[in-house]
């Protein structure tokens, strides 16, 4: 597991440990080997699957590209996780993120386990044929150990639902006769898909920071303004004014999650800059973020970075470097790029009040310490972008009952898993000294001790 992640179910550990009502019949030497055992299963992945795929170019060249599939816990259900492409996955990452699904799932209610996949490559510097091939390879390597009830992958950084169709039709074609639409989730609609996949995760982003500062500080305001903690005054303070927002990550989870804001009724908001690979805009009055997505449509999905670009969008925005989204004097900042975003090394910069982690892992340890040490409220990504995975678990009970929901049934689905989970988790936050990542890891290392438990495993 990646140092973070395992560091964090330790700590979880611990603090159970000493929660004697908490597996009361584990008492004295017997709790003690009983944690050290869930420490090691909780700790280490399952099985760790690497592969070479052989691909023949198109240019008449044949490359060898390395490929995951991380299966690291299988407590709760059938494995569950993305697949990504990307240049820099590695064998580290991949098993970390991993990790991450178990806890979600956990934390969730969802019941599934966690898995992880990876190819390293830049997809945009493949064909589309080339990519169709890379799908099929990576199907045909790890066949035996995919499934409806086994591992079942889904998108993630670098794919989208036409690798997903691929990759289902490539399944299809190796294990004939047998189920297979649940093989794999986030299909096109078209191909046993569910409504609402795409825009899941973004749309959970950023529901989990409105529930936090419109819905939860509405029922509990007298409640927070007695309990006085810094979290409690950072979440009032943001409440009674006027919000500016920025995205960094204009991507499929950050357009959506823009957007949302944009629309947004529940709180007075202004999506003041966006970013993606090349840019930051920036206006201080706000973004027009539709013709936003417009542009990036029209422009291979990659933000305007000149000022014809955004002239011939009838954009307002200045252009600064991308980097810069991270420092600009907001009130929230939701990242919804890559991983570390957020280091030891700038995070003295960052001057967002609330951030919102719609990417895996923006923030590292170190950062997450100092930024909680200074007030900052940070929705963590176990939290806030398992929108994605709810609604992957309902597109397979879907293809398994072959029975369809409409758009609006999938996002009263989404709200209501993610309020139950926020509703349980915001109150302990403000009540006790573990930051909200804490909590969110506390109670998911909780769910799977418990069932561990029962299953005899210790």
């Amino acid at each position: 597991m990646g140092s973070q992640t395992g560091i964090i179910v330790q700590n979880s550990l611990q603090a159970l440990l000493k929660d004697e009502t908490f597996l009361p019949n584990l008492q004295g030497e017997t709790r003690e080997q009983a944690f050290a055992s869930l420490a090691a299963i909780l700790s280490t992945p399952n099985h760790v699957h690497k592969s070479f795929l052989r691909i023949p170019l198109e240019n008449g060249k044949v490359v060898r590209i390395p490929a995951y599939r991380i299966q690291h816990n299988n407590t709760l259900g059938p494995y569950k996780g993305g697949i990504r492409f990307h240049e820099l996955v590695n064998e580290d990452e991949v098993t970390n993120l991993a990790a991450l699904m178990t806890l979600k799932n956990a934390l969730h209610e969802v019941p599934f386990g966690g898995g992880k996949g990876g190819v390293v490559i830049n997809p945009r510097e493949f064909t589309e044929k080339e990519l169709l091939l890379i799908c099929k390879k990576y199907v045909q390597y790890f066949s035996d150990i995919l499934g409806p009830d086994k591992d079942i992958p889904a998108p993630d950084v670098g794919t989208g639902d036409r690798e997903m169709d691929w990759m289902t039709a490539e399944y299809k074609t190796i294990r004939p006769g047998q189920p297979y639409r649940g093989s794999f989730t986030g299909k096109s609609v078209v191909n046993g898909g569910s409504l609402g996949r795409r825009e899941a995760t973004g749309k959970g982003v950023y529901f989990t920071f409105r529930y936090l500062l419109s819905d939860f500080i509405k029922e509990q305001k007298s409640w927070l303004t007695d309990n006085g903690n810094q979290f409690a005054k950072t979440a009032l303070e943001c409440a009674n004014r006027p919000l500016k927002i920025a995205v960094q990550g204009f991507g499929n989870v950050g357009s959506v999650a823009a957007l949302e804001a944009y629309r947004c009724t529940h709180l007075q908001s202004n999506i003041v800059a966006v970013s993606d690979r090349n840019v930051t805009l920036y206006n201080s009055e706000g973004l027009n973020i539709p013709a936003l997505i417009d542009a990036t449509v029209k422009n291979q999905y990659d933000l305007p970075t000149t000022e014809e670009q955004l002239a011939q969008f009838n954009i307002k925005a200045d252009i600064l470097n991308r980097e810069e989204v991270l420092y600009l004097n907001i009130d929230v900042l939701i990242l919804a790029a890559l991983e570390d975003q957020i280091r030891k090394d700038n995070v003295d910069k960052v001057k967002a009040k609330v951030i919102v982690e719609g990417a895996n892992a923006p923030v590292t340890g170190d950062a997450d310490r100092i930024l909680n040490e200074n007030g900052v409220i940070i929705i963590p990504d176990i939290l806030a972008n398992a929108g994605g995975v709810i609604v992957s678990y309902f597109e397979w009970l879907q293809g398994r009952e072959t029975q369809f929901y409409s758009e609006e049934e999938v996002f009263k689905l989404l709200y209501e898993k993610m309020t139950n989970t926020m509703s349980t988790i915001l109150p302990q936050y403000f009540g006790d000294p573990f930051s909200l990542r804490e909590n969110c890891y506390i109670h998911a290392v909780m769910k799977l001790s418990t069932i561990i438990n029962r299953q005899g495993k210790l």
